[in-house]
């Protein structure tokens, strides 16, 4: 189990990182832009995405 979350937690830092590396102007203007959304808006934005990841987790495992 310790080495899928280790494997799972890899591979987030290597999906983080494509955005910066291919393109930095582009990162740098959506951190810009999430930086001026309301906490609501962050808040929801990071409830859709982990509902999408646990439901894409659900489907890959089932």
């Amino acid at each position: 189990m310790w080495t899928e979350l280790w494997i799972a937690l890899a591979l987030v830092l290597v999906i983080e990182g494509l955005l910066p590396a291919l393109s930095p102007d582009g990162y740098r203007r959506a951190m810009l832009s999430v930086s001026q959304m309301d906490r609501r808006g962050i808040r929801i934005m990071g409830m859709l995405s982990m509902t999408a990841g646990a439901m894409l987790l659900y489907f890959l495992k089932n």
